[in-house]
């Protein structure tokens, strides 16, 4: 009789030597279920678990009886998280905060409750099993899906998400602002231009730092009448500030000793290098531009800025950048690109002049 050895991922009290054939098997399974992870972190976001969670550990029926839930799936839930370092199981089988769960709090000062729930939108549910042809077309599947563009399709028919999509932006950009304004030497600096600049947090962080210096604020119309408080009339930088609507890839009429562009330059590169092109042509030689990015070759932030640029890939059909894609589009644009410095562990900013 013939007898069939199992795999070796099969084997019950397999010795020492056995493990570490056990590991790649394991890893891919987990990694197929990703989703799951990504489901429960989402959950437990709109569920407000972090928010219901004090700093004493809990059970729970406690917790479910405050979120208005049924108690086992919500501990099925949370011992799932646990996993992942999310909330933390005690021997009790109660449960506790973690420095990851901690950021799912909306008061949390580094709170990425809404980065977690744009990440997880419906949409994204529709365009994630549609990577493959993506792949082979290298353009966004979003046409197919939803007959429109994807921003388009989020303003007009997922207000939700389009909500919860300038929260996660909103958030974002409040937490670096503050790390941009450190790193950025604005010697010399008369007027500073954030383009593409969203509300303006950058901006009115650096104002805010070098009293002297006075700024421009230029995005879309109704990004920017929603500006931060402090650079609209009334607020306490507004005298110093110029809100100018428009649209970076069609035109830039503004003037200014230093041009930030900041985690926006994930189009296609048509539109990458047109936002590039408007700037070099309303600066004067000489003139600062930085660009701040998240970079695919970043190795602390690798496997969250590989999975935004096929995020990218799927919704816009655009790209995040390497080191070497974006001076070479910054250099192909006119400009002397030199330092290239990290902000945060997830942000690098590329230091550049215009051409004479």
């Amino acid at each position: 009789m013939t007898t069939v050895s199992p795999r070796p991922e099969t084997l019950v009290g397999s010795p020492p030597e056995a493990v570490a054939t056990h590991q790649p098997a394991m890893r891919l399974r987990e990694l197929v279920f990703g989703a799951a992870c990504a489901a429960a972190v989402r959950a437990a976001a709109r569920l407000g678990v972090a928010d219901a969670l004090g700093e004493t550990p809990t059970t729970a029926e406690e917790l479910a009886a405050a979120l208005n839930t049924e108690p086992q799936p919500l501990r099925r839930l949370l011992r799932t998280l646990s996993c992942y370092g999310v909330f933390l199981e005690t021997e009790d089988g109660t449960f506790a905060h973690t420095d990851m769960s901690r950021m799912l709090r909306e008061d949390d000062p580094g709170s990425l409750r809404y980065i977690a729930l744009w990440c997880t939108e419906p949409w994204t549910w529709d365009a994630w099993p549609r990577l493959d042809e993506a792949v082979r077309s290298g353009g966004s599947v979003f046409q197919e899906l939803y007959g429109k563009g994807f921003f388009e399709y989020l303003h007009q028919d997922a207000h939700e998400s389009a909500h919860v999509f300038n929260r996660a932006m909103t958030t974002s950009s409040m937490q670096s602002a503050l790390d941009v304004a450190e790193l950025l030497d604005l010697t010399g600096v008369r007027v500073v231009a954030d383009i593409g600049g969203g509300q303006g947090h950058v901006l009115a962080s650096l104002l805010e730092k070098h009293p002297d210096v006075r700024g421009t604020l230029l995005d879309l119309p109704d990004v920017v009448a929603k500006a931060d408080p402090r650079l609209r009339t009334g607020g306490s930088l507004a005298e110093r500030v110029r809100i100018v609507p428009g649209d970076c890839r069609e035109d830039i009429p503004v003037e200014a000793d230093l041009y930030i562009i900041k985690n926006i330059l994930e189009w296609d590169d048509e539109s990458t290098g047109r936002t590039l092109a408007n700037i070099v042509a309303a600066a004067r030689p000489g003139a600062r531009v930085v660009v701040i990015e998240n970079l695919v070759d970043d190795t602390p932030s690798m496997k969250f800025t590989t999975a935004m640029d096929l995020l990218l890939l799927l919704n816009v059909g655009g790209a995040k950048h390497s080191r070497a894609s974006m001076v070479d589009r910054m250099t192909k644009a006119g400009l002397l690109v030199g330092d290239i410095r990290p902000v945060n562990p997830y942000l690098h900013a590329f230091e550049a002049v215009v051409r004479g």
